[in-house]
C-alpha cells in the first residue's frame, strides 16, 4: 500500500471537495476495507475530513457493507440513519432519515480495490450529483494506483 500516495491525494482532494459552503461535500470517510481478506484484518478509518466516528459505529457500518445488506437494512454514519436508495455495481447513495434540514441530506459510499469512500452531503438531486462527482474523482485516483 503506498501510503503517502493515498494521503497526499486526499489532502489535496479534500482541501478542493469538503466543509466549505461552495463545495459538493460536508464530510468524507476513507476507510480500510479489503473483502477478501482475512477476517481477523480489521477495517479502520484511514482519513476523514469534516466528521469524527467512533470504533463501534464504523464497525456496524462495515458488517452492513459486508453482509450486503443494502436492500434490506438501513446504517448509521455519526447521528444519522441512512436508508439506501441506488444500488450501482461498486457504489451505492442514501438518505437521511432522521435529517433536521429541510433539503435533506444524504451520502455515497464506493468501493475501491482497498478502500470505502464515503461522502455526506447536504441538499437532494443537484447536490447528489455535484457529490457522486466528487467521490467518483477520488475513486479514480486510487484506482490509477490499484487501491
Amino acid at each position: 500500500m503506498d501510503w503517502g500516495f493515498v494521503r497526499k491525494a486526499w489532502d489535496k482532494w479534500a482541501s478542493l471537495n469538503i466543509a466549505s459552503p461552495d463545495e459538493p461535500l460536508k464530510a468524507a470517510l476513507l476507510i480500510n476495507y479489503d473483502p477478501t481478506g482475512p477476517s481477523r484484518l480489521l477495517s479502520t478509518i484511514a482519513e476523514e475530513e469534516g466528521i469524527k466516528v467512533n470504533p463501534i459505529e464504523l464497525s456496524q457500518f462495515v458488517d452492513f457493507i459486508k453482509c450486503d445488506k443494502q436492500q434490506t437494512e438501513s446504517f448509521v454514519i455519526g447521528t444519522n440513519q441512512y436508508v439506501v436508495t441506488s444500488i450501482h455495481d461498486n457504489w451505492f447513495c442514501a438518505r437521511c432519515m432522521n435529517t433536521s434540514k429541510h433539503s435533506g441530506e444524504g451520502a455515497i459510499v464506493m468501493q475501491t480495490a482497498a478502500f470505502l469512500l464515503v461522502g455526506l452531503y447536504d441538499g437532494s438531486i443537484g447536490s447528489a450529483s455535484r457529490a457522486m462527482a466528487a467521490v467518483d474523482q477520488f475513486a479514480w485516483q486510487l484506482s490509477r494506483k490499484n487501491m
